[in-house]
């Protein structure tokens, strides 16, 4: 071997002079070439280009015509990020065939992040023809046109790394990995004489194997790929070589496996095509061992490296490889003069350098000579040579080949890792992409400085000191709290209380933690404004972490290994907290920067410093990067962390953040991860080494070209650790664990995907159950996600065929897992999984292939995996596309459901503690709604009962009773039409309101046939009503018609005796005095025998209804020993011993027996008052009004319990009581009407208008004008009253429904909110003792007054009155005009007989507006003697003087109550109806039902109160209970009462005995802050009143103030 001494000027040898020679003869030659062409070196060329001075001009622009070719000029150098990539477009939902060269980069590198190996055969053009194959066709001008479109893989492949920013470059090679591909490790920049060592981009790989030492122990290694010392191989050729290395090395390396190109050959689909870019690229490949030496083809792991392009044109990278390489494999047929010189130049090249020899059959002699004299040269042994000739097949060839790198393995002594190779890399010239991250790895190993001294968990102590275990211990309180199982016999207010201090104190403590100076670095290096260095320490991070996880976990790992198998369930428990803890990644640092965060909010002076962090974060999720929503090592999230990252990037975007969330559940290591990450093209980790628990979520954005089909912004993926761990599963709390993490998840998601990719059916039937539970809770609460169930592991083309049967056992597995959850839950109505979820065997079950192809670590993701995959992906979008719904979260409306369930999920009873503000909301706005139809309803048919009412009264007196029966049966028929049309009306407005998108209908989906039921209760209350009513007012004409007849008899009489006395009086001469008196003794004569009406037994009528209403009750014999009711009731009602079943039970009483005296007396008010209001109307009694009173009583013997202890006997005396009340007032009320109503003094009415004639007519005056006034007097003016006063109570209600006061009536929780409110201003004590005791009563009573109080200000009743005056009298004017015309529309002629037509042409105009008396009419027009013309005139001006008469009465009238009550219609108690509801109370602590509707199956209440103030007394203290019972029902604790029979029962599963109430723990402890406070105020004389002992209220209650009190309130009632 030639020798050459090195000369003394420079310390190069003579080696690299003959490289450096050869390389400027190329550089020469190719400016030669330039010239030649008369190339402008810098003529469009962007500037990006033109900054690689390196790059030769020819180079240059060879590159970038190929850039634009491609599209891809704009993202040169490494523009094009990794961001831009995972956007949801179109494009990335439906794959279409390439139709032009820029499309083919994005293609190809969305197929690429679906891990779809196929995604290298896309660089070719579809043709929609083939290509003309005819040998004589082919134009030799043209065929370069049509190469044009043809592009090399390799080209693409480099050109994407040149426009790829430095973390798209990382997951390409990671994902060209995955696909088996080979990786580029030298980048070339368009010109052989410089590349870039790809270290940066290659350190996201990591790989496992097995190499044979660790078959027995089936142990594997896991390393990152750059770190591994692994033997490195290159494959090189000379300029001549009809071998093809790529080909030789992918059998070689696929030897044992189905064949699989790693490398891009000539014969691969558009891999013969000319290369422009790629040349001087050197990629790399690694063969890992599986463990099995039958399959194996290298016992070890082994790299090898493919230069693309001969050596002299690479010589750089030649030069490299060579001597960073175990060994370097020459390609050639034969060697030229200036590749000899090369390779010549090649020192210790005996076991380095090994040539591939191809020998031709003929004319290779001169060629063999060539490598003959290159061997000599370089004293290469035999042994380095492998010929290939015609006569040794490929097989043969590889086994030789083969053989040769096993033999080269066993002597080696130094290997150099791809990490290592960097200073050789920049010593030759070559750039290192990862040299400008050097600042940041600084940062990161500074961080990472003190984990090599310490411990883990001792480092964590140390510089994450805020998720120790005040963390946790702070999650176990919070889980405590809500669960109170450790109380023991502590009062459990008290015990919360306690809980709440400790809360406090670890939170002090927290927030008085020193930041550590871990912490600030980490801070300061993500709060530099550039993104790049950003990213780059994070990375930094992730490798440091992910390195140190590998090398210290890795014993423990074993150990827990060995322990599963011997199921030692203390050390598995043991070693999984110790994994835990020795588990150290980025997320436990950006935890503890939440954490910091969380806590600083406790004090002011921290708070804003740290108040950047959520903005840090959020930008952190904006590009992409997983961020933790649940910290699994504690259990617990960092809500106000969370609230405000995710609210900052709510603000980030603009408010625009319409979420679609998607959810992967499965068993741990079953692929979830990898599947989103294939779905999506996304990075959560998948094995990294260490051991994380809890949930991630990840934000992608969506593409404005499909954003408003999918109709949202972000898709949220949230992946989570695994289901049932088969190693965990053993362990106690195991399934609390998974239950309480799949409800969450689920309840976040709007789709969610059920991996089941898993052999052991035990494991499968748990998750399943799991997974079922969740969604039978979700559908509970009103939430319905789509489910998808994905089988793994499922191929071939019969799957689909032979999994039919399959998903039947599946469907039948969930049927069976939904009835026990169903059963655990108590909702016996459900049966099968399609009762939870609309659930299609076909449409929601997909099968997938499974991941690898072939035998892994070699096997490449299966094209079938991944196309499955895609699928799978662009139907889940597609759907969400087609069922678009309007009704999108945004992150506010994300946040407050989280936060629900959270805390749901906390409570056992979930579905009885999950409280939402959403649905609170949503419930709130639909009850709203329903209150509007239910006004409209109401209001629709009082206007019409009304016209009804009017019509009847107005028929004809003459007319037999049969008739006016007819009558009031054809309004009836009417009432029920109209009716039924409005109820009609009102359950379209129901159905219209659950189709629309914009309310989050689908959460209160489950309300939706309840609300059926209220509107048809609705109509049959209304119907009923209006019926009741029209038989009313027919009783009270039959009643009238008998006063009338007399009446009209008697008129009659009296008008034959005053023109008797005319005629008498005539022919004398006298004074008015004198006419006067002899009328009066006309008068006096003529009425002296006027009967009167006769009074009804009204008692008696009483009596009977009551003995009619015990009927079945065989009671009778009780009731038909009362003599006179009316002298009952007079004396206050007692309660003895014989009103309960058994008197010695009663000595046990949670209540005292003045507990049912206070509930009888209450009874007894509600009763009397509702009897005092039917009387203050003008009407009779009528039997319906004993009817209601009645029923009455019996709602309010239900709704409490009291009565449960009470027998038949007090159920008697009690309505006797109260019938006996009734009977004296309805006599009085019926004695009223009576005298109203005698015929004497009707009469009585008329006489001095009968003087006015009499005198008028003597004296021959022209009294038409006094006539008209008397006329609009006496019968119009009595219309127009009662037209106002028919009209006014739906006037007053519409007023204050469309006033500013019409919140406190829009539902009926903010009308308990303002209620409790200014109970709380007023701080009144007895107020607050009405409001809790006598509820009805001080509803009603705060109705009224605040109607008396709108009515008063500005003069709002006087405004009402004058509105319906105005429409009156132009109604009145209106028929006056109309009446004065015949139907010819002629006026009426002007004589006498004219009037009388008038006056019947103005009753039927106005039949249905007002009543015109005919005994009025016919008194009032006796004897006039005007004519038709002259009177119409003076009647219209009498109406104005009416008009201005009763304008001044309203003007001045100021008896507002006296107005109301005698309105027909009283608005009180139409106000009354639409808040007060069912009027059911709280079992316990007597909060009444919020709920809206009267059919509603769930009573319900947003605050509870004590139990105390619902007079609850401890039996043996006496002592008033101050727990609350949301407390209670969550709790160990127990209760006995009459319905328990005395028997200990448990507060928990109190639905047993109350079914119909739902009481939900409080959203927060300071949600009943309210009544503890009034409590704590009132404790003394509540327990006065109520004949009990103070209540012992804990310590923290007494510290809570007035302000926080009503905060508590407006949280409860969610009023912002």
């Amino acid at each position: 071997m030639k020798q050459y001494e090195p000369q003394e000027t420079l310390s190069v040898s003579a080696g690299d002079m003959r490289t450096r020679e050869v390389c400027v003869r190329v550089q020469e030659e190719t400016h030669r070439l330039a010239e030649s062409r008369n190339v402008d070196e810098h003529a469009d060329i962007p500037g990006a280009l033109r900054l690689h001075p390196h790059i030769p001009p020819v180079h240059r622009l060879i590159l970038f015509q190929f850039l634009s070719k491609l599209g891809l000029k704009k993202f040169y150098p490494n523009k094009l990020t990794l961001r831009s990539l995972l956007e949801i477009k179109e494009s990335s939902i439906n794959e279409e065939a390439v139709i032009s060269l820029e499309e083919i980069p994005r293609c190809f590198l969305r197929k690429l992040f679906k891990i779809n190996a196929e995604c290298r055969n896309i660089t070719q053009l579809s043709k929609d023809q083939e290509e003309d194959d005819d040998l004589f066709s082919l134009d030799p001008y043209t065929s370069d046109d049509s190469a044009e479109n043809k592009i090399n893989p390799l080209d693409l492949i480099v050109a994407l790394f040149l426009c790829a920013d430095s973390f798209l470059q990382q997951e390409m090679a990671l994902k060209m990995s995955m696909c088996q591909f080979s990786v580029p490790l030298l980048l070339p920049h368009a010109t052989n004489s410089q590349s870039t060592l790809m270290l940066w981009a290659l350190r996201d790989i990591v790989k496992e194997w097995r190499p044979h030492e660790l078959s027995q122990s089936k142990g594997f290694v896991e390393n990152n790929i750059v770190q591994a010392n692994i033997p490195f191989y290159s494959f090189v050729r000379l300029k001549n070589c009809s071998l093809s290395k790529s080909q030789i090395l992918n059998h070689a390396l696929s030897h044992g496996q189905q064949h699989h190109n790693m490398f891009i050959h000539r014969d691969m689909e558009g891999g013969a095509h000319e290369r422009k870019v790629a040349n001087g690229l050197v990629e790399v490949c690694w063969y890992l061992p599986c463990g099995r030496e039958n399959l194996d083809i290298f016992p070890e792991p082994v790299a090898f490296a493919n230069l693309r392009g001969g050596i002299c044109e690479s010589l750089a990278q030649f030069t490299f490889l060579f001597q960073v390489s175990t060994a370097t494999f020459v390609f050639m047929d034969k060697v030229e003069t200036e590749e000899h010189e090369i390779l010549t130049s090649l020192q210790d090249v005996k076991s380095k350098l090994f040539f591939v020899v191809n020998r031709k059959e003929r004319g290779d002699e001169q060629d063999m000579r060539s490598v003959k004299t290159t061997m000599e040269e370089l004293d290469l042994p035999s042994s380095s040579v492998k010929i290939k000739n015609s006569r040794v097949n490929a097989a043969e060839f590889l086994k030789k080949l083969c053989a040769a790198i096993k033999t080269s393995l066993l002597g080696i002594k130094n290997i150099i890792s791809i990490e290592n190779m960097l200073e050789k890399a920049v010593e030759l010239g070559l750039s290192v992409d990862e040299s400008k991250t050097d600042e940041q790895k600084k940062a990161a190993e500074k961080i990472m400085g003190d984990i090599g001294v310490r411990t883990i968990p001792h480092y964590k102590k140390l510089q994450l000191p805020l998720q120790g275990e005040n963390w946790k211990r702070l999650s176990q309180l919070e889980k405590e709290e809500c669960r109170t199982k450790e109380a023991g016999d502590s009062s459990l207010e008290e015990y919360k209380s306690q809980l709440q201090m400790e809360k406090k104190e670890i939170r002090r403590k927290q927030s008085k933690q020193n930041m550590s100076e871990g912490m600030k670095s980490f801070i300061e290096a993500l709060s530099t404004s550039e993104k790049e260095k950003r990213d780059f320490f994070l990375k930094w991070m992730k490798f440091k972490f992910n390195r140190h996880s590998r090398e210290k976990l890795t014993k423990l790992r074993n150990e827990f290994k060995v322990q599963c198998e011997k199921k030692d369930v203390k050390e598995i428990a043991k070693l999984d907290q110790a994994l835990l803890d020795s588990s150290l990644g980025i997320e436990h640092y950006m935890r503890e920067m939440g954490l910091i965060y969380e806590f600083s909010l406790q004090s002011e002076d921290t708070a804003d410093k740290m108040s950047h962090l959520p903005g840090l974060a959020a930008d952190m999720l904006l590009d992409g990067y997983p961020s933790e929503l649940l910290d699994g090592d504690a259990s617990n999230i960092p809500e106000r962390w969370v609230t405000d990252v995710l609210m900052e990037l709510h603000r980030k975007v603009g408010e625009k953040s319409r979420l679609l969330v998607l959810t992967v559940l499965g068993v741990q290591s079953t692929g979830k991860s990898t599947l989103l990450n294939t779905m999506f093209g996304v990075q959560f980790p998948v094995s990294s080494g260490r051991c994380t628990r809890g949930a991630f979520m990840l934000f992608l954005r969506v593409g404005e070209d499909i954003k408003s089909d999918l109709n949202f912004d972000f898709l949220l993926l949230i992946d989570t650790e695994g289901l049932k761990s088969p190693h965990l599963a053993q362990l106690e709390d195991s399934y609390e664990h998974d239950n309480q993490l799949a409800t969450f998840v689920i309840g976040l998601s709007d789709v969610t995907i059920i991996n089941v990719a898993m052999e052991n059916s035990t494991e499968m039937k748990d998750v399943l159950q799991i997974t079922a539970h969740a969604f039978l809770r979700m559908k509970e609460i009103g939430k319905r996600p789509v489910c998808h169930f994905v089988h793994q592991n499922v191929g071939g083309v019969s799957a689909d065929t032979k999994n039919i049967t399959e998903r039947k056992q599946l469907l039948d597995q969930l049927n069976e897992m939904t009835k026990l959850a169903a059963e655990m839950e108590k909702k016996s109505s459900i049966q099968a999984f399609t009762d939870v979820l609309d659930y299609d065997m076909d449409k929601n079950n997909w099968n997938i292939p499974g991941l690898w192809h072939g035998i892994p670590p070699m096997a490449p993701v299966s094209t079938g995996y991944s196309e499955a995959v895609a699928d799978f992906k662009k139907n889940l979008l597609e759907t969400v596309k087609r069922d678009r719904s309007d009704e999108v979260s945004q992150i506010p409306e994300f946040l407050a459901w989280m936060k629900s369930l959270w805390k749901a999920v906390k409570y056992e009873n979930f579905i009885f503690s999950f409280r939402n503000t959403l649905v609170a909301h949503a419930y709130d706005n639909l009850c709203k709604e329903f209150n509007e139809w239910e006004w409209e309803f109401r209001k629709e048919i009082l206007s019409w009962q009304t016209a009804a009412e009017l019509e009847i009264s107005n028929a004809d007196n003459k007319s037999q009773v049969e008739t006016w029966r007819g009558l009031v049966a054809k309004k009836k028929s009417e009432a029920s039409q109209k009716v039924e049309i409005q109820q009609t009306m009102m359950k379209k407005k129901l159905i219209n309101y659950y189709e629309r998108k914009d309310r989050r209908v689908t959460l209160i989906e489950k309300y939706k046939m309840e609300f059926h039921s209220s509107i048809k209760s609705l109509a049959n209350e209304i119907k009923h009503f209006v019926w009741t009513k029209l038989d009313c007012v027919l009783d009270l004409k039959i009643g009238l018609k008998k006063a009338q007849d007399i009446q009209g008899k008697y008129r009659s009489v009296i008008e034959e005796r005053v023109m008797k006395l005319l005629d008498d009086c005539k022919d004398s001469t006298m004074s008015d005095e004198q006419l006067t008196q002899e009328f009066e003794k006309m008068w006096a004569q003529a009425t002296v025998n006027i009967p009167g009406l006769t009074e009804q037994d009204i008692p008696a009528c009483i009596l009977n209804q009551l003995i009619k209403h015990f009927s079945n009750r065989n009671v009778n014999e009780k009731l038909q020993n009362i003599d006179k009711l009316k002298e009952i009731g007079k004396d206050k009602f007692k309660i003895t011993r014989h009103h309960v079943n058994s008197y010695k039970k009663k000595v046990k009483y949670t209540f005292s027996s003045g507990d049912l005296q206070s509930f009888a007396n209450s009874v007894i008010e509600i009763s009397t008052q509702f009897v005092l209001d039917k009387t203050k109307t003008n009407g009779d009694y009528h039997e319906s009004f004993t009817r209601d009173l009645l029923e009455k009583i019996d709602e309010s013997l239900k709704q409490s319990d009291k009565c449960s202890k009470t027998n038949t006997q007090f159920e008697i005396d009690l309505k006797l009581h109260i019938c006996g009340i009734a009977s004296r007032e309805f006599l009085k009320m019926h004695q009223t009407f009576l005298s109203e109503n005698d015929p004497r003094r009707q009469l009585e009415k008329y006489k001095t208008q009968y003087l006015s004639d009499f005198i008028d007519l003597y004296k021959k005056t022209d009294h038409c004008q006094r006539k008209a006034t008397d006329f609009v007097r006496l019968c119009i003016k009595p219309g127009v009253e009662e037209y106002i006063s028919r009209s006014l109570g739906i006037n007053i209600v519409d007023d204050i429904l469309t006033s500013c006061h019409s919140a406190e009536y829009s539902s009926r929780s903010f009308f308990q909110y303002n209620i409790q409110k200014e109970l709380l201003q007023k701080d009144d004590f007895e107020s607050f003792v009405k409001y809790i005791t006598k509820y009805e009563i001080y509803v009603k009573d705060w109705i009224f007054q605040h109607i008396l109080k709108k009515m008063s200000e500005g003069k709002t009743l006087f405004k009402l009155k004058n509105e319906n005056l105005q429409v009156i009298v132009r109604k009145i004017t209106g028929a006056l005009e109309q009446a004065s015309k015949g139907e010819d529309g002629v006026l009426l002629p002007d004589d006498q007989e004219s009037i009388t037509q008038l006056i019947n042409n103005m009753r039927r105009c106005l039949i249905k507006d007002i009543w015109i008396s005919v005994e009025a009419e016919k008194s009032t027009l006796f004897q006039i003697q005007s004519t038709c013309h002259p009177f119409t005139k003076s009647l219209s001006e009498s109406l104005s003087v009416l008009k201005e008469q009763l304008e001044e009465e309203f003007s001045n009238s100021e008896d507002i109550t006296d107005t109301l009550n005698k309105l027909p219609i009283k608005p009180q108690d139409e106000l009354f109806k639409r808040v007060f509801g069912c009027g059911q109370q709280c079992p316990f602590c007597k909060v009444p039902c919020e709920t809206g509707g009267k059919e509603h199956k769930k009573h319900h209440a947003a605050v509870h109160r004590p139990q105390g103030l619902g007079e609850y007394r401890n039996t043996h203290t006496k002592k008033l209970v101050e727990a609350l019972c949301t407390t209670d029902v969550q709790s160990e604790q127990t209760f006995r009462n009459t319905d328990t029979n005395w028997e200990r029962h448990p507060y928990k599963d109190y639905t047993k005995y109350y079914p119909d109430w739902l009481i939900s723990p409080d959203p927060t402890i300071e949600a009943s802050d309210y009544w503890k406070y009034v409590l704590v105020q009132h404790n003394y004389r509540f327990a006065e009143e109520y004949k009990a002992k103070p209540a012992d209220v804990p310590k923290a209650w007494r510290s809570i103030r007035k302000e926080e009190a009503l905060k508590g309130l407006k949280d409860a009632f969610n009023i912002k």
